[in-house]
C-alpha cells in the first residue's frame, strides 16, 4: 500500500510540474516530509528524481536548439563546486544524517518562501524585465554574476532540492532580458540536470537516497507530467502559479519559522 501511495503522490507532482512548469522539488520535498521522511532522504531522493524528470526536457530543448550552453556553463561554473563543496561540508562537520537535519529543513524553508516570492513576482519581472538594460549593472556584469548566482544555487539545492527550477529562471530573467521566453526554461533545464544529478550522488555518497522511494514516485510522475502539459493549454498559468506559489508560501513559512 505504501508503494501504491509513493505512485500516486509521483502523479500528483508530476501533474502540478506539467500544469505550472515549476514546482518539482518545491512540492515532493516536503511532501515527503508529510509522508514521515526523514529530511535527508527527502532531499536526497528528490533531488535524483529531478534529474531524472528533467532530463527528457533538456533532450527536446537541445533538439530545437533552444538552449544558450555559454550560458549553462557559466552557471556550472558556481554551482558544480558550491554543491561538492556543501556535500563536504556535511560530511566533514556532521557524523550522521540526524545531526544536520535541522540545517537541511530550515535552508527547505527559506527555498520555499524564495520560490514563491519569485511566483507572485513573476508577471511583473517578465512586463519589465526589458526595461534599461543597456546600462544596468546586471546586464554590464552578467557573466561573473552568472557564476556567483550558480555558486549560490548550487549550494541551495544540494541542501534543499528547491530552487533550480523557479529561482533559477528568476535569476536568468533578471541577468538576460533580451533572451526569449522558451531559451530562459531551456538554459535553466540544461543547467539543472547535471546539479541535480551532481547533487543527488553526494547524497548517495552520504547515504541518503531511498531508491525503491525513487522508483515509486518516477512511475506516477513521468505519464503524469505528459498529462499535465496537455491539460496546461485549457488553464490560465496565471492562475495555475498563484495558486503553487501560496502553497510554497505557506509551507516556507510553516518550516523556516515553526
Amino acid at each position: 500500500m505504501d508503494i501504491l501511495l509513493y505512485i500516486l503522490a509521483g502523479a500528483g507532482v508530476g501533474l502540478a510540474v506539467g500544469l505550472t512548469g515549476v514546482g518539482g522539488g518545491s512540492l515532493m520535498t516536503p511532501l515527503l516530509l508529510m509522508f514521515g521522511f526523514p529530511p535527508h532522504i527527502a532531499i536526497g531522493t528528490d533531488l535524483l528524481y529531478a534529474a531524472i524528470t528533467k532530463s527528457s526536457g533538456v533532450f527536446a530543448h537541445h533538439r530545437l536548439k533552444t538552449i544558450e550552453w555559454s550560458i549553462v556553463l557559466r552557471l556550472l561554473a558556481g554551482c558544480v563546486p558550491a554543491s561538492l563543496l556543501a556535500i563536504f561540508l556535511l560530511s566533514r562537520f556532521f557524523n550522521e544524517p540526524g545531526d544536520y537535519q535541522g540545517l537541511l529543513v530550515t535552508v527547505l524553508g527559506a527555498m520555499l518562501l524564495l520560490t514563491s516570492v519569485v511566483l507572485i513576482f513573476r508577471p511583473w519581472i517578465l512586463r519589465h524585465r526589458g526595461e534599461n538594460t543597456d546600462g544596468a549593472f546586471l546586464v554590464r556584469y552578467q557573466g561573473p554574476l552568472t557564476v556567483v548566482a550558480g555558486l549560490f544555487l548550487g549550494f541551495a539545492v544540494t541542501l534543499s532540492s528547491v530552487g533550480a527550477g523557479a529561482f533559477g529562471t528568476a535569476l536568468l530573467m533578471l541577468l538576460y532580458p533580451r533572451l526569449s521566453g522558451v531559451r530562459i526554461v531551456g538554459t535553466d533545464l540544461a543547467y539543472a540536470v547535471p546539479l541535480t544529478f551532481l547533487a543527488g550522488m553526494g547524497h548517495w555518497h552520504l547515504g541518503n537516497i531511498d531508491w525503491q522511494l525513487l522508483g515509486a514516485l518516477l512511475i506516477g510522475s513521468i505519464p503524469a507530467i505528459q498529462l499535465g502539459t496537455r491539460i496546461a493549454r485549457k488553464i490560465p498559468n496565471r492562475v495555475l502559479q498563484s495558486t503553487l506559489a501560496g502553497i510554497l508560501l505557506m509551507i516556507g513559512l510553516k518550516y523556516t519559522f515553526f
